[in-house]
Parts: structure tokens; C-alpha cells; sequence
């Protein structure tokens, strides 16, 4: 598989990521299954996806347990990322940016994940009565301490901060200017697929200026663009998509038109609709790496091989031209 630099760091990883939390958050709750999960990973691995990406609150903790029975075994092969910042209450999430609470996460998870060094630590989302540069300092201290070698700032979320004027991405990048005075940002992470294409206007403008890589994260829509989910299929009530205006029946329906035209791009490179989703991500630049979410080994090989598919320019004219999605958080 291609390989590609985490941001201006002389770190290395898959052209294509795996993510983790489907595994025991947010998604489809009967069908998580902890050995299932196991070998969904050694999976991705073994097809070159060394890329893992988890979070302390996924679980909560579960997903990096699972995630740390794989390390056990294949340190040497996987580049490990998780976050800190979220507090997971029983019908509530806070954030927490106090340094003394991100310095004990940061060790629990260590603990968790079987590990001596977090290869990337990112920033779950900032505590609004923490200033930002504090929270960012003690993860710092985290490098300095050998805990950690690289910082990313999670941007998933920023849109229930928009505003009514300016970007989607504004404060983001205002809160990012800031903590780069701090330490270096090696990755942001944020939404970035065929049918939510926001991040292109300024967010990945602003990381390649700087060298700082790109996670595209939901690169496949949610599962949307696998092609794979039927309009008014329904989703189990804790399954995200339950409450996601685009996963109505009648918006499933209404964006068909869009799967539909990432297959006729796929059928003519005897790829698969999800491929040809991913291969597009991978085209928005060198410093630009999917991360699908996957719960099934099948889908974590068939996502590692769209690092092999080359979209032509006449593909990439055509899938620019597909409609916009219809129904919409923002």
C-alpha cells in the first residue's frame, strides 16, 4: 500500500486508516462484537492499513482494550492514534481540558492500549472553561515526557459551533492558530467525503500550508456511500444515524442519485462504489488520509485496496458534478 507522512513529522502510515469506533460506539450496538472486532483489525493490518484510530470515550475504554490486545502483538506494524477530552455520562458528554485530567488520560490509555508511546494523541474537542493553550501545553508535556509523538486537533463536532456568518470551519482554524503557538499541530481531523465536502473550503487549504496532515474522517458518508443501505431500512435507536437528517427514508431516497454515480465511475474500474468514495478522498491531496470505520473485516480489506485505484481526471470532473447531498446538519 502507498505510504504517507503524518504532517511535517518523519512519521509513517497507510495511505488508508481504520476506524475504530463503529466497533463498540455509535453504530448498529447487536451487531458489535469483541472477536469480530479482533480480527477486523488484524485484518486492516495485515492489507496495510496501519493506521488505527480510537478515542478513550469510545466504549467508553472497550475500543482501546480491543485495540491493545492487536498492539500486544503487532506493535511494530500499527501507527496508534486516540484522543482525550470527553467525559461519557449516561445520557450526557462533557469536555474536560484540565492539564492534570488530560496527563491522567493520557496514562490510562497507555495502560489500555498495551503501549510505551501513542503515536499521535489528538485533542477530542476543547473544554469551553479551559483556555485552549493550557490544554494543549500539558499535551505537550506529553511529548516532552516521551508519552507521545505527535498532537492532533479533533475538528468532528465544529459544525454545532457554527455561526450564522463566516465558514464552517472558522473558529476551528482560530482555535488551531493558537495552539500552534503552543506546539505544532501535526493532524487535524475532520468530516470529509463526497457529500460533505466542507472541510475543502479552508480547513484543508490551511493544513497543507502548514504541512499539517489531514484525517478524512466518515470518508464513506456514515456507510452511505458503500452503496450497501437501503432507503427506510431504519437503524437500531442508539446507531447515530437513527437521528442523522440525511438517513431519513425520504434523504436516503432522494441521494441515490449520488451512489449511482460513484458506481458508474467504479464499474468502469472493476472497483466497488466505496473504493471509488475513498480514492477520491486520497485525490484531495498528498496530505489527506481516509479513515473508514468498520466493524467487519470484508470491509476493512475491500477499504485498503482503494489505495490502489486511480481516478482519472475525466472520474474526478464526473463525481464533482454529482448533486449535493440533500438534508443536512448545518
Amino acid at each position: 500500500m502507498e505510504r504517507r507522512t503524518i504532517g511535517a513529522t518523519a512519521l509513517e502510515v497507510g495511505a488508508i486508516g481504520l476506524g475504530c469506533m463503529p466497533m463498540h460506539w455509535a453504530y448498529t450496538a447487536s451487531q458489535q462484537s469483541g472477536e469480530t472486532a479482533l480480527r477486523t483489525v488484524h485484518a486492516a493490518l495485515d492489507a496495510g492499513a496501519s493506521l488505527l484510530d480510537t478515542a478513550d470515550m469510545y466504549g467508553p475504554f472497550t475500543n482501546e482494550l480491543l485495540v491493545g490486545r492487536v498492539l500486544r502483538e503487532r506493535r511494530s506494524e500499527a501507527f496508534v492514534s486516540t484522543k482525550c477530552g470527553l467525559l461519557v455520562g449516561e445520557q450526557h458528554i462533557v469536555a474536560n481540558g484540565r492539564p492534570g485530567y488530560v496527563k491522567r488520560a493520557c496514562d490510562a490509555s497507555l495502560r489500555r492500549l498495551q503501549t510505551d508511546v501513542i503515536d499521535l494523541y489528538q485533542l477530542h474537542r476543547p473544554d469551553p472553561e479551559v483556555p485552549v493553550e493550557e490544554t494543549w501545553g500539558a499535551m505537550a508535556d506529553l511529548v516532552a515526557a516521551g508519552k507521545v509523538r505527535a498532537l492532533g486537533w479533533c475538528a468532528i463536532g465544529a459544525r454545532t459551533r457554527r455561526r450564522f456568518t463566516g465558514g464552517l470551519y472558522d473558529g476551528t482554524i482560530r482555535q488551531l492558530e493558537r495552539v500552534q503557538q503552543v506546539f505544532p499541530v501535526s493532524v487535524v481531523q475532520a468530516e470529509l467525503s463526497v457529500w460533505s465536502r466542507e472541510a475543502l473550503d479552508a480547513l484543508a487549504p490551511w493544513c497543507a500550508s502548514r504541512g499539517v496532515g489531514l484525517l478524512a474522517a466518515m470518508p464513506l458518508g456514515n456507510g452511505f456511500l458503500s452503496g450497501t443501505l437501503t432507503p427506510g431500512q431504519g437503524f437500531e435507536p442508539e446507531d447515530l444515524r437513527a437521528r442523522h437528517p440525511r438517513f431519513t427514508a425520504e434523504m436516503m431516497a432522494a441521494n441515490q442519485p449520488i451512489v449511482a454515480g460513484l458506481r458508474r465511475v467504479a464499474d468502469r474500474h472493476g472497483a466497488t462504489t466505496a473504493q471509488v468514495a475513498l480514492a477520491w478522498v486520497l485525490a484531495q491531496g498528498r496530505h489527506v488520509i481516509p479513515v473508514p470505520g468498520t466493524k467487519k473485516a470484508r470491509w476493512a480489506v475491500e477499504n485498503a485496496g482503494a489505495a490502489e485505484l486511480r481516478l482519472t481526471e475525466e472520474d474526478l470532473q464526473e463525481i464533482g458534478e454529482l448533486p449535493r447531498a440533500l438534508g443536512s446538519w448545518y
